[in-house]
């Protein structure tokens, strides 16, 4: 007793439908039984005359009480646990208490009615705090020895024997508290355990399904008869299966090669792993490293699970190219610098040798050198732009143009450098869009563009088409009339140093891509027809942009008219 606080609640942490809820049910109903059994009972004794003193304002009380009980039950709400004096304890315990006084006073039909007192107890020993509970027994103990008291006062007689049974009895409601107050406050720890693990749980079962789901590596629940019991969106996307649909790895032909391994890894118990494509009918065969591995039975003698783990090899040879790009990159930097100032000293060798060359033989070696070195020259400058774009800062203050106004100058300043007035057509339709993009690069990401055309146009006149199209997100578009890519040309268009011509750096379109990312707009490719409504199928790049907010676009439109 001295171990437990004053006050402390039995069931401190209830909430609504909580076993708190479900005893005090419990507690008023049986009240209202009792009701029922207590007017049942006078009713009897009185009709058969047995026994004398069951007046009709006793069988009134006993009605009344029956009533309180029924109005508690159907009326009033469970009182909030714990509280050591609550006014609905009142229209119970205290009730009971001096119903069940008044009976025992009496001695009504010659019943011992002192056992009816264990009701109000035990319900303020489970249901209330442990003041209540000993308060409770105190008061039906006290009830009990002033009953005696009285007797004694009208019945001379034996006034150690009534008070010692009074005295037993107090002990023993007494003892009946604190034990089921004991037995409540263990039960109410245990229950808010259960609630916490339960959260817990519950928490780490979401938090491990957002991993899965979230997992770029598909990831395949099956149990030995081939059911799939959890499949991550990844894996449902590597093995073509609907997004919700419930799985059976041999329902499909397809998916054998996973059945094969599942079997052998229940078979011998050991994780297998392999390289295996999963095609269907009209499919591209995809190609994936799958790896298994068996849980432990979640029952002495039940069955283990195989985990199944799939790694589109697409993607991780994209993430192993990606590290060497990179690796390739700070390189190829490295020796662009120290290439930079030898080239420069020999191309400037070069000038002036050719200034006294007279022989036609001679020039054209010298010729040679000349278009070699500015060849050169010009891989070092694409190598260092890669350095540029992913250091320098975007200037944040002015980043925005005119897209229809800037692309035309830049189209008309590179037809006059290359001559090509009637191979390239301009159809600008975004008079009144203003984008988020610093004008010169954006007349890097254009030339390129219109380079990379250029290499592959026919000589018709319109084999180059430059558009645009506003709305909430302007487009430009640079197509020709070029052939198509190879699918695995297409799949590596925008990586570093990937060219299709031994000619090329392969750094030009990957330039265009980072230039595009660092002003929030997106590039990329397709094949289609001409943007002017040919039906001719040709190779088009296009670019996304992010467009201006009104008051910005607005000094873009006056920088330009000025």
């Amino acid at each position: 007793m001295a171990a437990q606080p004053p006050v402390r609640p039995a069931w401190h942490a209830a909430e609504p439908d909580s076993a708190f809820v479900r005893l005090w049910l419990g507690f008023a109903t049986a009240r209202v039984c009792i009701g029922v059994a207590l007017l049942l009972l006078l009713v009897i004794v009185k009709t058969l005359g047995s026994q004398p003193g069951v007046s009709g304002w006793l069988l009134g009380m006993c009605a009344t009480y029956l009533l309180a009980a029924l109005a508690v039950r159907l009326l009033v709400r469970p009182p909030r646990p714990g509280h050591a004096f609550d006014p609905q304890w009142v229209s119970s315990i205290g009730v009971d208490l001096l119903v069940f006084a008044a009976l025992q006073l009496l001695q009504v039909g010659g019943i011992y009615y002192a056992p009816l007192f264990a009701v109000p107890v035990l319900m303020a020993a489970v249901l209330g705090s442990t003041v209540l509970a000993l308060g409770t027994a105190a008061g039906a103990a006290l009830l009990l020895l002033a009953e005696a008291w009285v007797l004694t006062l009208q019945v001379p007689g034996d006034l150690t024997q009534r008070f010692l049974q009074a005295g037993l009895t107090g002990i023993g409601f007494f003892a009946l508290a604190f034990l089921a107050h004991q037995l409540a406050l263990r039960l109410a720890r245990e229950e808010e355990a259960g609630r916490a693990s339960r959260r817990a749980a519950t928490m780490q079962v979401q938090v491990n399904q957002l991993v899965i789901d979230t997992l770029t590596d598909g990831v395949l629940v099956v149990d030995p008869d081939g059911r799939v019991h959890a499949a991550n969106p990844a894996a449902r996307d590597l093995l073509f299966a609907p997004p919700a649909a419930p799985l059976q790895l041999d329902a499909e032909p397809a998916w054998e090669p996973l059945v094969e391994m599942a079997r052998r890894t229940f078979a011998g118990g050991e994780a297998q792993m392999a390289d295996i494509a999963i095609q269907r009918p009209g499919e591209a065969a995809r190609q994936m490293y799958a790896r298994t591995c068996l849980t432990a039975p979640q029952e002495p003698g039940g069955d283990s699970l195989c985990v199944v783990f799939l790694h589109d090899l697409r993607e991780m040879e994209a993430r192993l190219r990606t590290e060497k790009l990179a690796a390739m990159g700070r390189m190829s930097t490295a020796v662009a610098h120290e290439i930079r100032n030898p080239l420069a000293a020999i191309s400037q060798a070069n000038e002036l040798l050719a200034e006294d060359l007279e022989q036609p033989a001679h020039r054209q070696l010298s010729a040679m050198v000349k278009q070699n070195a500015q060849r050169l020259q010009q891989i070092v400058e694409e190598i260092l732009d890669v350095a540029r774009v992913q250091h320098q800062a975007v200037n944040l203050s002015t980043p925005t143009l005119a897209l229809d106004a800037d692309v035309r100058g830049h189209c008309d300043d590179w037809i006059g450098q290359h001559r090509s007035a009637g191979r390239v057509q301009l159809a600008l339709a975004a008079p009144g869009s203003a984008v988020w993009f610093e004008p010169d690069h954006l007349r890097r990401v254009l030339v390129n563009l219109l380079d990379n055309a250029l290499r592959y146009a026919s000589q018709r006149e319109d084999a180059i088409q430059v558009a645009t199209e506003g709305g909430e997100a302007p487009t430009l578009v640079v197509w020709s009339d070029g052939p198509g890519l190879d699918p695995a040309v297409e799949w590596h268009l925008f990586e570093p140093f990937f060219s299709s011509e031994s000619r090329s750096s392969g750094l030009g379109l990957y330039i265009c891509r980072q230039l595009c990312e660092r002003h929030g707009a997106s590039i990329g490719y397709r094949r289609g027809p001409a943007p002017a409504g040919d039906r001719r199928n040709g190779n088009a790049f296009f670019v996304a942009f992010r467009t201006a907010p009104p008051a910005t676009a607005t000094v873009a439109f006056a920088r330009m008219a000025a």
